[in-house]
């Protein structure tokens, strides 16, 4: 039953089969691709996750924005915008704000190094399942790309009206953009074919038997 999968578009059960390298496996009635040659290098995902987890830290920890207006300069970060936001009373969306761009992203990170970091050394990660299925939920509600335009929008319309000095945070974000791009494109269900030839941790860590004397 591992070996059997359906496809996502019209539900054709299928056997799955080794694919070369390069290639993918489309299904047999409506065509769409089922899987690509899974890409089994770990190292390379936990390294480009590492570095999502570096840069977001700078861009949460340094001012995004400097604003001067007739001499009065303002700066926030991220996490303090929206809790500007729950100041003036628009709790909805700062929590919206801070979900989208803090919360669901980081979440991402860490269960993806909680996955990946195990089974890098040969163990199976603990409640696998449910951290995968956390995964594939978060995914939807991480926006950081429609933040960064949004940044870039208000920063267009600001520059008429006020002197805009981009901070740290904002090409912080900008690598971000970029590296949870290539961290999102893989596919997660090439670690199931990792997983299914992982030795469990919880078995790996049971007590052994004592004989006990008569």
């Amino acid at each position: 039953m591992t070996n059997l999968m359906a496809c996502p578009n019209c539900d054709t059960l299928h056997r799955r089969t080794d694919v070369p390298p390069r290639e993918a496996a489309r299904c047999v009635r409506c065509h769409s691709v089922l899987y690509r040659a899974p890409d089994l290098r770990l190292s390379r995902v936990l390294a480009l996750t590492l570095a999502c987890l570096i840069v977001f830290a700078i861009a949460n920890a340094f001012p995004i924005v400097e604003i001067e207006v007739q001499g009065i300069y303002t700066r926030t970060t991220l996490i303090g915008a929206a809790w500007a936001l729950y100041r003036e009373g628009m709790w909805l969306v700062a929590l919206l704000v801070f979900t989208t761009t803090v919360l669901s992203p980081l979440s991402q990170l860490l269960a993806l190094v909680h996955l990946i970091g195990p089974l890098s050394v040969g163990r199976r990660p603990y409640a696998v399942f449910h951290v995968m299925r956390a995964i594939e939920f978060c995914r939807p509600w991480g926006m950081i790309e429609v933040f960064m335009l949004g940044v870039l929008v208000s920063l267009v319309k600001l520059s008429s009206m006020a002197s805009v000095l981009p901070g740290i945070a904002l090409w912080a974000f900008g690598a971000l953009t970029v590296l949870l791009a290539m961290v999102l494109s893989y596919d997660l269900r090439n670690l199931w074919l990792v997983i299914d030839h992982t030795s469990d941790a919880n078995a790996a860590s049971a007590s052994p038997s004592r004989t006990v004397p008569r």
